[in-house]
């Protein structure tokens, strides 16, 4: 069943089913399946990959990026709001009256992922309470119960960003790329090291980039951040291991040896 609403001159489409109304589909759509299925936007995912990279860098255990994408969800449904309630801004709502930062600094999605998994690791026995609970902790809400409803989204959206199952990111980017050549290269570099540190071991060229990587969940967590991160950065296509991801088609497919893909690197183009 779906349900149209239009706010102002967009017009949001909602699918229904037996279990509730599910995220809106707005702009560039991107499918993750792992062990379930969760359908975004391409910011939206885009923010969710951000979230998952920071709590993997702070060596965050698989639970602190259920819970806050969770909280994410709940809060601005992955989307980098410039306002809220009261004074919250950003993924999280979080608040600058109340000691998260500036409002520039928290809507920094990097930035504002860091403050919530350091909250989150001052809670005593978050690690074994429900999604909701821990994420209440951290944010005080008037709706307690409100972030368990998306635990289940978050959980396929982080097996899919930790890299735990194989080509689950499918995002189709159609029309003309935002940006090309070096300058894709460039922003794509840029995102990546932002994202997951500067020490990560990348080659970057004019076309594109690979990133040498030490398993195939490691490959797949970057595979899944590009293909996430793909809208905004000019990406035409990624492989890695037998797959390769091409922007207009939005699928993972099997490629030949003669592609150039391995275990051992994932290799990134941009449209030239």
């Amino acid at each position: 069943m779906l349900v149209l609403i239009a706010v102002g001159s967009v017009v949001y489409v909602l699918h229904k089913n037996p279990d509730g109304i599910k995220l809106p589909r707005i702009g560039a759509e991107c499918t993750v399946r792992a062990d379930g299925e969760v359908t975004l936007d391409s910011v939206q995912m885009a923010n969710a990959a951000t979230i998952a990279a920071v709590g993997i860098r702070k060596e965050m255990p698989e639970q602190a990026v259920v819970v806050a994408l969770a909280t994410a969800l709940q809060e601005s449904k992955l989307e980098n709001l410039e306002n809220g309630d009261r004074d919250s801004v950003g993924l999280f709502q979080q608040r600058p009256s109340q000691g998260w930062g500036s409002a520039d600094e928290i809507q920094d999605p990097r930035y504002a992922a860091n403050k919530f998994y350091n909250a989150l690791k001052k809670v005593d026995g978050w690690e074994d309470m429900r999604v909701t609970d821990a994420a209440q902790e951290v944010q005080r809400s008037a709706y307690p119960n409100a972030y368990e409803k998306w635990a289940d989204e978050s959980r396929v959206l982080t097996r899919a960003l930790l890299g735990k199952a194989t080509g689950a990111v499918a995002c189709t980017v159609s029309g003309t790329p935002v940006l090309r050549g070096a300058a894709a290269a460039a922003a794509l570099l840029e995102g990546l090291k932002a994202d997951w540190g500067r020490k990560l071991t990348t080659d970057s060229r004019s076309g594109g980039l690979t990133v040498a990587v030490t398993s195939t969940s490691v490959g797949w967590r970057y595979a899944h951040w590009l293909v996430s991160h793909a809208s905004a950065t000019g990406l035409e296509r990624v492989r890695f291991g037998d797959m390769e991801w091409h922007a207009p088609d939005g699928k993972w497919q099997q490629v030949t040896e003669e592609s150039g893909a391995d275990g051992r690197h994932v290799v990134a183009e941009v449209f030239a």
